[in-house]
C-alpha cells in the first residue's frame, strides 16, 4: 500500500505494472515517476514567468458575463496577484472592477 499524492490517502493499491490506484480519489499514479508538478510558475501567452504585482496586456478580446462589452486587446492591468485553479490572476480593471484571469490570454507588459 501506498499513500496517494493527491489526496494522501493511505489505501493505494498496485494494478501490475508499476501503477497505482487510489480507492478514495479515483487518482492512479507511478511512484518511480515525479508526480509533484510545479504550479508554482505562471506563465504568460509567450511564456514569460508572471509574478504578483506585475503588469500585463490583454491580447484579446475578452467577453464578461453580464458586461455589455468586452474588455477590449491591448488593455493594460496593473498589480496583478496570482491565485490557483483555472483563472489565476485577479486583478482591477478600469471600467470593469475585480476580475479573474486566465494567463494565456495575457502578455508580459
Amino acid at each position: 500500500m501506498k499513500s496517494c499524492p493527491q489526496c494522501k490517502s493511505p489505501y493505494g493499491y498496485s494494478l501490475g505494472n508499476e501503477i497505482y490506484a487510489c480507492p478514495e480519489c479515483g487518482n492512479e499514479w507511478n511512484p518511480n515517476e515525479n508526480t509533484e508538478k510545479d504550479n508554482s510558475k505562471i506563465l504568460d501567452a509567450n511564456g514569460n514567468e508572471l509574478s504578483d504585482g506585475d503588469s500585463v496586456i490583454v491580447i484579446k478580446d475578452l467577453p464578461v458575463k453580464g458586461a455589455p462589452k468586452p474588455i477590449k486587446s491591448g488593455t493594460k492591468v496593473k498589480n496583478i496577484r496570482l491565485t490557483d485553479g483555472d483563472h489565476n490572476i485577479d486583478c482591477k480593471i478600469d471600467g470593469f472592477g475585480s476580475m479573474a484571469l486566465k494567463s494565456e490570454f495575457v502578455r508580459k507588459a
